[in-house]
């Protein structure tokens, strides 16, 4: 059996990077701002806060969508910090990144961005403490499951202006009309595009065709499904 994930781990990492990259300079906000505005303002004078430059990055969980985002960090100027129970010193060494416990994560992290998948010890696992423990105007991303976060204490925090998020899933999905997440400027909630759309599910039939002719010549599947990986994955 093999299965098609790592092609599609692509265009969530590159989504993930995106929104990385533009919550740090605050690019969606102001934008907004400047629309409103409708003239040239003082917009060089920003806080020393905002930008790119060195900002600590955490990423929860070393999955194949996880070890893609940190390959697409290594260029920037950022510190990237890992939690993944599975993942060992030597391991988290090899990927270039700081093994840390998972509120250590929360807490040192200006960006968090969540890739584990939805099982069910990891339901809830981003819990009201955690987000609580977040920096000021710290940003949460999540492209994995909107069950894997407490999304009440989220909509807490933003609504109180704690924190930020880009959520590319919720819980439910779609949220009700009158969910107060909606009405926060400081949430950018986005249908579930972050997989593969468009002309990327071309991606995705080139390696199950790549697949398929792997198995038919006897070199095996390049990317097969183990039976001792299944209770991890979703």
């Amino acid at each position: 059996m093999s299965s098609a994930a790592a092609a599609n781990a692509v265009p969530v990492a590159e989504y993930t990077l995106g929104m990385i990259l533009l919550t740090g300079k605050r690019v969606l906000e102001r934008a907004r701002d400047y629309r409103a505005a409708r003239s040239r303002g003082n917009w060089l004078r920003t806080p020393r806060t905002e930008g790119n430059y060195r900002r600590t990055v955490g990423i929860l969980s070393a999955s194949l969508i996880g070890r893609r985002v940190i390959e697409l960090l290594r260029p920037h100027d950022l510190e990237v910090l890992l939690h993944d129970p599975y993942v060992d010193d030597a391991d988290a060494a090899a990927l270039g990144v700081e093994r840390v416990s998972l509120p250590e994560l929360f807490a040192r992290c200006d960006t968090v961005s969540v890739h584990t998948p939805l099982l069910p010890e990891t339901r809830g696992l981003v819990s009201r403490e955690l987000i609580g423990a977040m920096r000021p105007d710290a940003v949460l991303i999540n492209t994995s499951r909107g069950a894997v976060v407490d999304q009440d204490a989220l909509t807490e925090a933003v609504r109180a202006g704690r924190v930020r998020a880009v959520l590319d899933v919720t819980d439910p999905e779609v949220l009700p009309a009158d969910h107060p997440l909606w009405e926060c400027g400081n949430a950018l909630i986005t249908p579930h595009l972050a997989g593969s759309q468009g002309n990327e599910w071309r991606r995705l039939a080139d390696l199950a065709l790549a697949e398929t002719a792997r198995w038919a010549s006897g070199a095996g599947f390049l990317h097969p499904v183990r039976r001792e990986r299944l209770a991890f994955l979703a």
